[in-house]
């Protein structure tokens, strides 16, 4: 069981609650990861009209510092996945997070710890769950 999300720091800004989209479509899940960065702090959070990969069937979503893979798939978000956007936060000089419907694989979270890469996992109320230390430490301080 993972213990409770830690509490915002005293630098931290005040948000309100965050007012999620139920999930129903593909497109549900990713406009819940847009919604949720936008209310982390993270600004003019969009989807870029050209894709990067058709390998992938994540959604790539990008702000000024910020880039994010959302995976609306039912396959747990394999390592290489991982690495990749790890490495092109890296490369861009940006926060990189992940948004997952049906979670990670083992080598996937753990490469994140290892790697301080932010997981989330989507519910169906369309509310991104922490899945990591990284993502606990988002959550609280924003972006």
């Amino acid at each position: 069981m993972r213990a409770a999300a830690p509490q915002p720091g005293p630098h931290a800004a005040v948000r309100p609650s965050f007012n999620p989209v139920t999930i129903r479509t593909a497109r549900d899940v990713v406009t819940a990861a847009a919604l949720y960065l936008r209310w982390l702090g993270f600004r003019d959070v969009v989807q870029p009209e050209e894709r990067r990969s058709s390998m992938s069937p994540a959604v790539e979503l990008r702000g000024p510092g910020l880039v994010a893979q959302v995976d609306p798939t039912t396959r747990p978000v394999p390592l290489r996945a991982v690495e990749c956007l790890w490495l092109e936060g890296l490369a861009s000089s940006s926060v990189a997070v992940y948004f997952s419907l049906a979670g990670y694989e083992d080598r996937s979270r753990a490469r994140a710890d290892g790697v301080g890469l932010p997981l989330f996992v989507m519910d169906l109320t369309g509310t991104p769950q922490p899945v990591n230390s990284p993502a606990d430490d988002l959550l609280a301080r924003g972006a």
